[in-house]
């Protein structure tokens, strides 16, 4: 894959990879297994997401749903699937007020509770009103919920694996994708309302284990030292990342990177209100490609397959509800593999060549898609149809390389603490309005002009692969104040000198003397 003028950054990941103890692997260290079991709960918050999602795809093809709510269509259909997002929508300005104010395990448990008392509505609901309300309310507690637990997963995480981690989080999105399309496909022989009740109320789980575990998970050090309670933070660093001792270089590097960032932050007033997202030449570079990847993540075609994949069966010809219910249960397998995958390799392959191989692809599988699904409304052709599947399924892993495990982590790293929660909202926000367009738009769009619609996705697809080729910047290799520090030249060096000092004559050899026992460590 090509490389163009935005990758041409210098890589600094000497600055602490030499600091990194060898002997400290994910496997062998108990307070790092205890770390990421912190963090898997933190991670099922996008499961949530994802099951909602998938939930409504596998409803629709469920006769036992249509029939009690008295088969919605049009206007009404849409409303179903975008009421959530409009619930999110209400909660977004909500959501960086309090990650930033009362930190984010408390915003975690906030919409935990919120979302318990969705799934309970939509459990017990007898009319599409309470039906309705209930998705509202879902989508107001995961938007306060996915505002601070992604945050959360990448301020804690340990170095080393904090890419992959923060990458895992949107992953997981198909985790619940996966449950959601295999419950139903099983309930779905229930002939009574519990056939679409039982995948309501399992929807209600993670938040479960989120309202009673979420505060043993350690609160974010950045947070913390944003507060004034410096001591605490270099606490929890040193516990999870060097196993209590606070004087480890590693945890000495992080600690005064971290001080010095929103020293800086808070010293210039740079970073500080909504205005500074675009005051800087920095920051609006920031948020052109937080915004554009926003909506490309939901307008590259993925959306026909999301939430209308029946309306894209019946157009070629798929009409039996038990294969439909069948096709989404494995394709959401087939993404979860991919996406997995793909995450374990953001530091081996890079960002920047995960985004341009992935729209390259999407480009190419979409328009065979689009023009197999004309054959097939043209002529009747049942291998077209067939092939349709395939390419919907190529689609998709290539979409799985970038735009499902690196919107999150790559918004996340580019922002300085003090945007973080306000630039992710706004990335939050634009996929909830992208996702709104979408859920209005398609189906109608669908039924007039059927596969023809699938041509505007085509030509936007170019322009995704075009914006990516020109905008996107390479970041894998360091830390995450370094990482947003990318876009504002200065302050990047400031950052390595203030903490250059503090570890500069440490390396690898320096942890030879410490225990190097294969088993696990205290």
């Amino acid at each position: 894959m090509a490389v163009g003028p935005a990758a041409t950054v210098g890589n600094s990941a000497d600055g602490f990879i030499h600091l990194v103890d060898p002997n400290r692997k994910w496997y062998n260290n108990k307070r790092l297994i205890i770390l990421h079991a912190w963090l898997v709960l933190l991670l099922i918050t996008a499961s949530t997401n994802g099951y909602d999602g998938s939930l409504m795809n596998s409803l629709q093809s469920m006769g036992q749903w249509t029939d009690f709510f008295h088969n919605p269509q049009g206007g009404t259909l849409g409303l179903l699937n975008a009421i959530q997002n409009i619930g999110s929508l209400a909660g977004y300005p909500f959501a960086p007020y309090l990650s930033d104010g009362i930190g984010r395990r408390p915003s975690i448990w906030i919409g935990a509770v919120c979302m318990l008392a969705g799934a309970a509505l939509q459990t017990a609901c007898m009319n599409i009103h309470q039906f309705i309300g209930a998705r509202f309310l879902l989508g107001f507690g995961l938007s306060i919920a996915s505002n601070a637990a992604p945050m959360l997963v990448t301020e804690v995480s340990y170095p080393t694996y904090r890419p992959q981690f923060t990458s895992l989080y949107n992953t997981l999105w198909y985790s619940g994708n996966i449950i959601a399309s295999w419950t139903a496909f099983g309930t779905a022989n229930i002939n009574n309302h519990w056939s679409w009740r039982i995948p309501s109320l399992l929807q209600a789980i993670p938040s479960v284990f989120q309202f009673f575990l979420i505060w043993f998970v350690p609160e974010s050090p950045r947070f913390l030292i944003s507060k004034g309670k410096e001591q605490q933070a270099l606490h929890i660093l040193a516990y999870y990342h060097a196993d209590g001792d606070e004087q480890d270089p590693l945890v000495q590097y992080e600690f005064q990177e971290i001080k010095t960032a929103i020293r800086i932050d808070q010293e210039t007033q740079k970073n500080v209100g909504w205005k500074a997202l675009v005051a800087t030449k920095g920051n609006r570079r920031r948020m052109l490609i937080i915004v554009a990847i926003a909506w490309f993540s939901q307008w590259s075609g993925n959306g026909l397959v999301s939430y209308y994949l029946n309306k894209v069966f019946d157009t070629i010809g798929i009409t039996d509800h038990s294969i439909q219910l069948l096709i989404t249960g494995i394709l959401a397998i087939w993404n979860l593999c991919w996406a997995v995958f793909a995450s374990f390799q953001v530091e081996r392959w890079g960002r920047r060549f995960l985004f341009l191989t992935s729209g390259a692809g999407m480009l190419l599988f979409f328009t065979l898609q689009t023009i197999c699904s004309a054959q097939y409304a043209i002529h009747k052709t049942q291998s077209a149809a067939h092939a349709v599947i395939a390419f919907i399924f190529l689609f998709y892993a290539f979409y799985d390389l970038a735009f499902t495990p690196l919107i999150v982590s790559y918004t996340l790293e580019i922002l300085p603490y003090s945007l973080r929660a306000k630039g992710f909202n706004v990335f939050n926000f634009t996929i909830s309005v992208a996702l709104i367009f979408n859920q209005y738009v398609n189906p109608i769009a669908l039924k007039n002009i059927a596969w023809k619609y699938y041509i505007v996705y085509c030509a936007w697809l170019a322009f995704e692969l075009a914006f990516l080729y020109f905008f996107i910047v390479e970041t894998k290799g360091r830390t995450l104040e370094e990482t947003a520090a990318l876009f504002d030249g200065e302050e990047l060096t400031q950052l390595q000198q203030a903490t250059a000092a503090v570890v500069s004559e440490v390396r690898h050899e320096d942890y030879d003397e410490k225990s190097s026992d294969p088993g696990l460590k205290a």
